[in-house]
């Protein structure tokens, strides 16, 4: 499958077209910095990373409508203090802008949390993003616990980096995590690339935490399967929680054609017991009912 073919499989299937839960539009500074790190990926990761989509924001923007996508949460992250405040600021401006994009927010845990999530909220923000991985924090962190009950209160899902993929943190790992989820049942989160590289651990997650769902981004294609293979039973366990799995990209930064991971989730429905219901929740009708966008 290529980037060209994404509207025609939409069509076929009777969706409207894609709902991205995991793209990211940063701040320029921020987006080079970024882009910096990836360049220096064999260093920093022990593989390239080339990336396929260095784009000015337009032509980024004009690249996801060309693909089909009708609605995605533009993702920010920070990785120190004083700027979760600052970047979900900017994401709300750039949602503003870009009919598509859902406005979002991120946290740090510091004082004032509450009070910029809580502002962020009440503007509209219907996805937060937590990045335990490259903000190096603890998600049990005491300051961030009534962030974490401000969100399940007002039901906005949380995509959160916590797995050991690409590197290990002191703080990531399911288990982890899982105790913020004991703390906040009602927290709807969604676990970044599917909790990568514990793809079985996470499916076990769901299966304690009703309100728990998973992302699909970079499982299952070329780039990660010799890290984080499938679990043989993937697509017999995908079916139990199909109505939770949301397509998740993590474009633009991804040493991959987009198409790439659409292909690799048609594959899993290729199992009788997935098919194209599974296809259409996924690229579709789950994200659209977390993002709230029809």
């Amino acid at each position: 499958m290529r980037d060209g073919d994404l509207v025609g499989l939409a069509r076929s299937l009777g969706i409207p077209g894609l709902v991205d839960i995991h793209v990211h539009f940063l701040p320029d500074p921020v987006q080079r910095k970024v882009w910096q790190y990836f360049d220096d990926a064999e260093r920093n990761y022990g593989r390239a990373w080339p990336i396929h989509y260095r784009l000015p924001v337009p032509e980024r923007v004009e690249l996801l409508r060309s693909f089909g996508v009708v609605a995605f949460a533009p993702l920010v992250y920070p990785h120190k203090p004083g700027m979760a405040a600052w970047l979900t600021d900017w994401v709300a401006d750039f949602a503003a802008t870009v009919p598509e994009a859902v406005p979002t927010a991120t946290l740090y845990p510091e004082p004032g949390v509450v009070s910029y999530l809580d502002a962020a909220v009440r503007a509209g923000a219907r996805c937060v993003k937590a990045h335990v991985q490259v903000g190096a924090y603890d998600p049990r962190d005491a300051l961030l616990d009534p962030a974490w009950g401000l969100l399940a209160e007002a039901g906005v899902p949380v995509v959160v980096h916590c797995g050991h993929g690409p590197l290990p943190g002191e703080h990531t790992g399911l288990p982890v995590f899982e105790e913020v989820l004991r703390r906040h049942p009602a927290l709807t989160a969604v676990l970044a690339h599917a909790g990568m590289p514990e793809l079985s651990l996470a499916l076990d997650l769901l299966d304690r935490h009703p309100r728990v769902h998973l992302d699909t981004t970079m499982v299952g294609v070329p780039f990660t399967t010799d890290i984080a293979p499938l679990p043989a039973d993937w697509t017999r366990r995908l079916a139990d929680v199909a109505d939770r799995v949301v397509l998740g990209t993590d474009f633009p930064s991804i040493p991959y054609a987009y198409a790439e991971q659409v292909d690799a989730i048609a594959g899993w429905a290729e199992d009788p017991a997935l098919g194209e219901p599974f296809l259409r929740a996924v690229l579709h009708d789950n994200g659209a009912r977390l993002l709230r966008v029809s």
